[in-house]
């Protein structure tokens, strides 16, 4: 005897429920893991770069857990209008929370080189300020996929610029900078991975203003 339709329902709003917990607790992994990153390296410290590493493996799961069970509830369910943005807002914002738990691994995986003790101080300062951005950003991101705050994208958007100043500021120093061909190209890899990081906190707020609104920012 199949279920009613009211009791379908509810299961279903039951899980969706379910896959926005796993989703914040995501959003919680890579936020953490992006606060780290830039201590890490800075702090040559080998021990945290292999927890981190740790942590991006659990992120992966989570990531591929949550893309199983978002699809199998589009193709098994008949959601609404806001139930399908919320699905498919999962389905975009997922892979970008993965790609972002991987950067923050790799910027910690430099430290395992002691990269950042060869650096000059202003250079070291530098990647301190894109990091303590990124951070910033990634808070404001996972703070705006809780409340659905649409104002998040301004502030974000606003931020990644500075980023962008910063990476060329760093490119510029390091053109000058007393420090090995190969350690300035690390350290250039490096300025990429956080200005990749302020992208995928971008997009993301233009995912929340698509599942809060039902249009693109």
């Amino acid at each position: 005897m199949s279920e009613p339709p009211q009791q379908l329902r509810r299961r279903f709003h039951q899980q969706l429920e379910e896959i926005d917990v796993q989703v914040v607790r995501l959003f919680a992994l890579v936020t953490e893991s992006v606060a780290a990153a830039t201590d890490t390296l800075l702090a040559g410290d080998t021990e945290a770069a292999r927890e981190l590493t740790e942590k991006d493996s659990l992120v992966d799961q989570l990531e591929a857990e949550l893309e199983q069970l978002t699809e199998r509830e589009l193709l098994t369910q008949t959601p609404m209008a806001g139930d399908m943005r919320f699905l498919v807002s999962v389905l975009r914002v997922v892979p970008e929370l993965e790609r972002s738990g991987d950067l923050a691994e790799h910027i910690a995986q430099r430290a395992a080189a002691g990269l950042a003790l060869r650096l000059t101080p202003v250079v070291r300062g530098l990647l301190e300020q894109m990091g303590g951005i990124c951070s910033n950003m990634w808070r404001r991101a996972a703070d705006a996929w809780v409340e659905r705050d649409v104002s998040a994208h301004a502030d974000l958007d606003s931020a990644d610029d500075q980023l962008d100043m910063l990476q060329e500021r760093l490119v510029s120093e390091l053109e000058k900078a007393d420090i090995s061909l190969p350690d300035a190209l690390q350290t250039t890899l490096l300025a990429r991975f956080y200005e990749r990081l302020g992208d995928h906190a971008v997009h993301i707020s233009e995912r929340i203003q698509y599942l809060a609104t039902g249009g693109l920012a």
